[in-house]
């Protein structure tokens, strides 16, 4: 089987962004579809309101979200790399796509941010920063979801990213062989 055009586009995108900014990129590959499916699982396409992606890269997850039934209307990304936010505005017509820091969401996101999100997903590499910056990027994620609704976060460690904040809690929702790396999905919630 060959790669698509857009898949190769999306590729080399993605190989530019490591060598660019190799803190902000978390593997050695864009997310595998496999990975995509398994994130989108768990987010209910008929709950209302806005959906939040941080660090899209190529837009694979991206994909999974649309395909799992959430409307391009609902759907924001926030993408630090300039250029993979221009190709992610070029692909997917009708989402809202903001260059961007997903570390400082209030200026990031603007007035956007007022409406309580029904999904946040992440593919923010937090292993590679300190866990006192996890920790903020947590606090400052979860201020923005509406009550019950899930933070999913990806990550190639055996164990969450960060811990949970108080009255929250996470739990391990899937284990996907078929990425490179292998990843986990993790599923942090208000209890």
């Amino acid at each position: 089987m060959t790669a698509s055009p857009d898949a190769f586009s999306g590729n080399l995108r993605f190989l530019r962004a490591l060598i660019a900014h190799p803190k902000s990129i978390g593997a050695l590959a864009p997310s595998s579809r496999a990975l995509a499916k398994a994130i989108a699982r768990q987010i209910d396409p008929d709950r209302p309101g806005p959906v939040l992606e941080l660090g899209p890269g190529t837009g694979v997850l991206t994909q999974g979200l649309l395909d799992r039934g959430i409307t391009p209307e609902r759907l924001t990304l926030v993408e630090f790399d300039a250029e993979m936010a221009a190709f992610l505005a070029q692909h997917f017509a009708g989402v809202d796509v903001i260059q961007g820091d997903a570390f400082d969401l209030a200026r990031t996101l603007g007035p956007k941010g007022r409406e309580p999100f029904s999904a946040i997903v992440s593919g923010i590499p937090l292993l590679n920063f300190p866990m006192v910056r996890r920790r903020a990027f947590m606090e400052g994620v979860c201020r923005l979801l509406a009550p019950g609704a899930p933070l999913i976060q990806f990550s190639y460690g055996m164990n969450a990213p960060a811990l949970p904040l108080p009255g929250h809690c996470v739990s391990r929702a899937a284990l996907v062989w078929a990425n490179l790396p292998p990843a986990r999905v993790w599923v942090y919630r208000k209890v």
